[in-house]
């Protein structure tokens, strides 16, 4: 199902809600919003802003074109033709089961309806619904549009085949979802949340700590340990050669000591609350809400951005999700069959951005990712995709030309086109043009030779059959057309 999915609505549209709607434009889903609240729309378009800026910082894959978005006056409205619904209203049995119940009669019976509930039973919100067993618990953490993580939980009702094809489409869109074995109230992951959360309040309380000394203990702390790999596999590491049997048989009998409360929360009074209340304010007070989520934001991503590079945690799901990215891109780009007669059309773009240096157009850098993403659509057109790369061979830039003819600014739209200038056994040499879509203008060129390398032999080797018939196919045509007069020059000399 997730591969059919270009369409999903948003039932309740605040921090939940217009996060996933942020996430979903974000990966080419067009959304459609029902919130009733008058400050809804605004709200989500600054929501979809501060996205926008942290996955340019996320991924220097293609971006897909974006969803549209679409607010509409009722919930059938929202959910009558779609295969997707995410509801995300106030945390409300109530109020939760009468709009789940709306959305049942109006969205179409194959249609997967997911709540993000943080801790109702999904037994006890599909009672009255329409085809109960498409209904499950889709849980997802604040900032939806960055982090991975997504509970899905059923209840009595619910089939293992909605289920699954929950997972597959919250898979591609980037996340990680976790399907739970019970249903329990508040799930995994909040559970865990409420246990530090109440032992922070009593420590706030009793004036042991403040909200920022508690915030720094975590932060600076077990919560960087917890960022990468989690609660036992930090204890496995804690218990030496031994293990988590080490640990435990050292550590375990202290879980009787009069350590925590966790089985008792403090009353919030008044005075506990006003005292939680200016402890923040003069921790983060000087900080409006945006500015925080765009900190907050930076430094997610700079965390996943870094276990990207050891193909660990939430950095592996971000590189999975950068693959299917790149395949989107470089995927169905020529239609039918092109006019060889003419440069190949593979690659679309647009400056972001933070792409941009001190005088405010495109920095050099960025040229040569432009370059490289169009490479990667002509590597792909001819079939070096990722299954011949599993057999053990790639292809590798060896060299580089790159004139730089005009200022780019930020927020123009880009087209690149390819032209084969010759090949052999084991290379080829191609040349880009970096065009204004409209005018038509050239902005830069880029000039490549490519080398067909054994990967395992760390050399170089001829290609396969089907590459080297596809380079003949293109270079069919492409030999008729006039190479352009700087093609193989380097810098010119200084007189």
């Amino acid at each position: 199902m997730s591969g059919v999915i270009k369409k999903v609505a948003i039932v309740g549209g605040g921090v939940i809600g217009g996060g996933w709607a942020a996430r979903l434009m974000l990966n080419g889903i067009d959304v459609k919003v029902f919130d009733p609240s008058a400050i809804a729309g605004q709200t989500l378009r600054e929501m979809l802003a501060n996205a926008k800026r942290a996955y340019s910082k996320l991924t220097l894959a293609p971006h897909v074109e974006q969803g549209k978005l679409e607010f509409v006056d009722s919930i059938e409205k929202a959910v009558s033709d779609v295969p997707f619904i995410q509801e995300s209203v106030p945390e409300i049995l109530d109020v939760k089961s009468s709009v789940l119940e709306e959305i049942g009669k109006h969205a179409p019976e194959t249609a997967l309806i997911c709540s993000s509930t943080s801790g109702l039973k999904p037994t006890s919100l599909q009672s009255e619904m329409k085809c109960p067993e498409r209904f499950m618990v889709g849980h997802p953490f604040n900032p939806v549009y960055l982090l991975p993580l997504v509970e899905i939980c059923g209840g009595v009702q619910t089939s293992e085949d909605a289920k699954k094809q929950a997972a597959e489409f919250y898979i591609e869109i980037g996340m990680k979802p976790l399907i739970l074995r019970k249903e329990i109230d508040a799930f995994i992951a909040d559970r865990l949340q409420e246990a530090v959360w109440r032992e922070g309040l009593w420590l706030v309380r009793d004036d042991v700590a403040t909200t920022q000394e508690l915030d720094d203990a975590i932060r600076f702390g077990f919560g960087m340990r917890w960022a990468q790999m989690g609660l036992f596999e930090t204890y496995r590491i804690a218990g030496g050669e031994g293990g988590v049997r080490h640990f435990i048989s050292q550590f375990g009998p202290t879980l009787k000591w009069p350590w925590s409360k966790l089985t008792d929360v403090p009353e919030l009074s008044e005075d506990l609350i006003e005292k939680i209340v200016t402890q923040s304010d003069m921790q983060s007070g000087m900080h409006s809400i945006r500015d925080l989520e765009r900190i907050r934001d930076d430094n997610l991503v700079a965390i996943m951005q870094g276990l990207k590079l050891h193909d660990w945690g939430a950095g592996a799901v971000l590189k999975k999700y950068e693959e299917r990215l790149y395949e989107k891109a470089h995927s169905g780009v020529v239609s039918g069959d092109p006019d060889l007669s003419k440069p190949l059309k593979l690659h679309d773009s647009e400056v972001r951005p933070d792409w941009l240096d001190y005088n405010g157009h495109m920095t050099e850098s960025r040229y040569l990712q432009v370059f490289g993403d169009a490479t990667d659509a002509f590597l792909q057109f001819i079939g070096m995709n990722e299954e011949y790369r599993m057999q053990g061979f790639s292809i590798y830039t060896v060299e580089t030309h790159i004139r730089h003819l005009r200022e780019v600014a930020g927020g123009e739209a880009l087209s690149v086109e390819t032209q084969l200038l010759g090949f052999d056994e084991k290379r080829f040499r191609i040349v880009h043009s970096m065009l204004h879509p409209d005018s038509g203008d050239i902005l830069a060129t880029g000039e490549h030779m490519l080398l067909h390398v054994d990967t395992d032999e760390g050399r170089a080797c001829p290609m396969g059959k089907y590459l080297c018939e596809k380079l003949a196919i293109i270079w069919s045509g492409h030999q008729n057309m006039v190479a352009p007069v700087y093609a193989g020059k380097g810098i010119r000399e200084l007189k």
